[in-house]
């Protein structure tokens, strides 16, 4: 793609950087943002420099936050005894949007896949583990993506939480086996959280 000026190829290049966005995509929001007020388009910018300088993870859940502790764990009118188990922020947001759920969560950060070099040492297994110990958890609710790695990684942290005597359940599967849950619609989501089972009624 030729284009005029050095200064649009480097900012096309930056856009098509972004997960689902070609070069033809990224030309059109460079050629947006052109028409734009130099104000708005300042604004943008600083926005997203903010963004990722000043952000944090929860010290407690590793959820996305404006502080150390994130909005979730701070709403005592949440159920603190229960704690949601998934794999990223993604899904947090996704269960969210069902108003299904009232406890807290914790983000793993990914799932144990061999394959892909991630173990459980990569994760934030131990923070959870530390949680149930020190929070005296009455239930782990798993809200992990229903795949073979999925499954792995609950039946891990299943072993290893096992002494600690909380409940254990799963969502119900009513998300497809292999499927996301961030692409579920809500209804079979909201009802994949109210209609959790006992993990070892699947889990082998």
């Amino acid at each position: 793609m030729q284009l005029p000026s050095s200064l649009l190829e480097n900012a096309v290049a930056q856009f098509a950087k972004l997960p689902g966005i070609g070069k033809k995509t990224a030309l059109r929001l460079v050629l947006h943002l052109l028409k734009q007020d130099t104000e708005d388009v300042t604004m943008f910018g600083d926005t997203i420099k903010k963004m990722r300088n000043e952000i944090k993870f929860c010290q407690r859940c590793y959820n996305i936050s404006d502080g150390n502790i994130c909005s979730i764990c701070a709403n005592s009118a949440r159920n603190q005894q229960i704690i949601c188990v998934v794999e990223n922020i993604r899904d947090v947001i996704a269960i969210e949007s069902t108003g299904q759920f009232n406890g807290t969560y914790h983000v793993l950060g990914g799932i144990i896949s061999p394959l892909d070099g991630v173990g459980p040492e990569q994760l934030n297994i131990e923070g959870l583990i530390t949680r149930i110990e020190k929070e005296s958890t009455e239930e782990i609710l798993f809200a992990l993506n229903p795949t073979i790695q999925g499954d792995t990684t609950i039946y891990y942290i299943q072993k290893k939480i096992a002494p600690l005597g909380c409940k254990v359940t799963t969502i119900a599967r009513g998300i497809a086996f292999g499927g996301e849950l961030e692409y579920a619609d809500e209804m079979t989501l909201a009802r994949s959280i109210t209609n959790r089972l006992p993990v070892g009624q699947y889990v082998k």
